[in-house]
């Protein structure tokens, strides 16, 4: 069986669970790779044979999304005529991890296709949802990428089809120490402006990872580092605990890894203020924005949180089963 695995590339997290997900594919058939998107840092290190900048969102400095830059960066006329060619019928199956092009493609072309993700899990009416429910983001989630059968990951087992999360091997494996730093991820958010916010806080080592610089720097106490698969994972698993974003596969390796985790949703990103109200009911904090009246909410969260008592099971191997039984 010829089987394309569609990726997602905006972001890391879907090309981190996509270096343990291939292994299981491959025992399924032969097995072509496609990366949609212009965001990810973290290496594949398997061949893609095909890859597309996609429909990439991109990043700004105040807590959310360039518009403007997405806008710009963004060509609807390319991204039709990539569906309208897109040799899909090349192949028996397209599992696919929300990535558009694939998806329209093989919705024309009567291809089966099948989503793996982390955003097939918000399609069930069962997974946490923020109040009021944004409608708009409600159809973005199911026409972004649109796929009737699926497996969809989550921090819990909402429904069937649901699985809790792929926490990559180098992850799972790492030796978990605490030397005392804390690391932050707040890829929407202008470094220098953070390196502000963080030296008017406590007396503790900050690890910035930030998109917005090439060259590490240092202020004080606060380190900015450009974002590095290799090196955030060092800094994460020898922290005392970790700020971040709403998004899903570095929260949930903070939970895994049992550091204290701290999440701030980007803004007018619907996926994350999910990921957030799920996360807030398992008893993670959360903060609307960063900005001078968080430092407060942050040390106090340094002073008295604790890590939650919460690990995954690697289930790799089974969800990649169950979905592919759906073919």
């Amino acid at each position: 069986m010829k089987i394309l695995y569609a990726i997602q590339g905006t972001g890391n997290g879907h090309i981190s669970r996509a270096v343990d997900v291939i292994p299981e594919l491959k025992k399924y058939g032969s097995l072509d790779l496609f990366v949609s998107g212009a965001q990810a840092e973290v290496e594949l290190p398997y061949p893609i044979k095909f890859s597309s900048k996609g429909l990439s969102f991109y990043f700004g400095k105040k807590g959310g999304i360039d518009f403007f830059k997405t806008f710009k960066k963004n060509s609807s006329h390319d991204i039709i005529k990539e569906i309208k060619n897109f040799p899909v019928e090349d192949y028996d199956l397209i599992v696919n991890d929300f990535e558009p092009i694939t998806a329209w493609a093989a919705r024309k072309k009567e291809i089966p296709i099948l989503s793996l993700s982390h955003q097939a899990a918000l399609l069930s009416k069962k997974t946490p949802r923020p109040k009021p429910v944004d409608p708009l983001g409600e159809w973005i989630l199911k026409n972004y990428a649109p796929i009737k059968k699926y497996v969809g990951f989550h921090f819990e087992e909402y429904d069937k089809n649901i699985f809790t999360p792929i926490v990559r091997q180098v992850v799972r494996s790492a030796k978990v120490i605490d030397k005392g730093h804390y690391t932050v991820y707040l890829p929407a958010y202008d470094d220098k402006k953070l390196v502000q916010y963080f030296l008017k806080g406590p007396r503790v080592r900050w690890h910035i990872f930030s998109k917005h610089t090439k060259v590490p720097y240092h202020v004080g106490l606060v380190s900015v580092y450009p974002v590095s698969g290799q090196d955030f994972v060092k800094s994460m698993v020898s922290s005392s605990g970790v700020v971040c974003g709403a998004g899903f596969e570095t929260p949930a390796e903070v939970l895994h890894l049992h550091k204290k985790l701290l999440v701030v949703p980007m803004k007018n990103q619907y996926e994350q203020q999910c990921n957030a109200a799920a996360l807030n009911k398992l008893g993670v904090p959360v903060l609307k924005k960063i900005k001078k009246k968080s430092i407060n909410k942050i040390v106090k969260w340094i002073e008295e949180a604790k890590p939650l008592n919460i690990s995954f099971p690697d289930i790799t191997k089974e969800a990649v089963a169950h979905l592919m039984n759906k073919y």
